[in-house]
């Protein structure tokens, strides 16, 4: 299985069985190009630094054959103008998505203010082994490999750390990075491979590991 890190918090996730993305949004800049070589996009809530909703549409509307699932909130209205493609999904759920399978986590998004409503978010563990958790720091239980939030308006490192320990992952890997920069984020690897014990990757957009 290949992970691939693109802009923010947008992966993609490649295997023999298939391929998927999960977040195509805002501060991805080649959010349509990657849409179009995907089979499925897997969307966790509905902020557009992770819907890029005019490229979404526009693929589509051109490609029959492109499957995109989310939580209700982000694609409901969707499902009616592209039915057999577009799915709404909440926590419980398997399916398979791009010829992977996928199972459903999550519930809110991390909490920004307390006088700010936290959307719905779900979380998406693929392939058994790689969990995205979108803006939700809320664990599935243990999972092999983790994608670790590690900037934003909401984020603290410590919830990074408590995220890592309940987690338990052999590896850690950081998205959700545009707001921060170099020095920063490599404050909060430190922080979080001091605390919780799992060194945290730090992929730069376009490279790729091996899972």
């Amino acid at each position: 299985m290949r992970l691939t890190k693109h802009g923010h918090a947008c992966v993609s996730i490649a295997s023999p069985e298939g391929r998927l993305l999960i977040d195509p949004g805002a501060y991805t800049p080649d959010a349509a190009d990657l849409i179009a070589a995907t089979g499925a996009v897997l969307l966790t809530h509905e902020h557009p630094d992770h819907v890029d909703a005019k490229a979404i549409l526009a693929a589509l509307a051109a490609r029959p054959d492109l499957r995109v699932v989310g939580p209700d909130p982000v694609v409901g209205e969707w499902a009616g103008r592209f039915p057999g493609q577009v799915s709404a999904v909440a926590p419980g759920e398997a399916l398979v998505a791009g010829g992977l399978a996928v199972t459903v986590h999550g519930g809110r998004h991390a909490e920004i203010h307390p006088d700010m409503p936290r959307p719905v978010n779900v979380g998406y563990l693929v392939g058994g082994r790689v969990y995205h958790p979108g803006d939700s720091l809320e664990a599935p239980g243990e999972v092999d490999v983790l994608l670790v939030p590690a900037s934003g308006p909401w984020f603290r490192a410590a919830g990074a750390v408590d995220l890592v320990r309940a987690v338990r992952p052999a590896r850690a890997i950081a998205i959700h990075d545009a707001h921060a920069s170099a020095v920063g984020l490599g404050v909060v690897a430190r922080v979080v491979e001091s605390l919780a014990v799992v060194p945290l990757e730090v992929l730069a957009p376009g490279e790729s590991v091996e899972l």
